[in-house]
């Protein structure tokens, strides 16, 4: 299946570019996901341990499933005062 991956701040610049469309199996998760992004991007990799994930407006976890024509956005802390 085909999924876009939106890349936000540090993980725009690390990927070097704004969005993606990445293949995955019809039973992915959020962490098979993750595992294709490390494998693609491997600036991106570093940041996961602050990263939220968020599957179609949603936040989610690993073991969330993501559908097919999924949007997937990947954001960084958000810091201000």
């Amino acid at each position: 299946m085909t999924v876009t991956v939106l890349f936000f701040a540090q993980a725009r610049e690390r990927a070097g570019c704004a969005r993606a469309t990445l293949e995955l199996a019809e039973s992915a998760t959020v962490g098979d996901l993750e595992g294709t992004i490390r494998r693609d991007y491997p600036r991106v990799a570093e940041l996961f341990p602050t990263l939220a994930i968020a599957v179609d407006g949603e936040l989610a976890r690993a073991a969330t499933r993501i559908r097919p024509g999924a949007e997937v956005a990947l954001l960084p802390p958000v810091s201000g005062g």
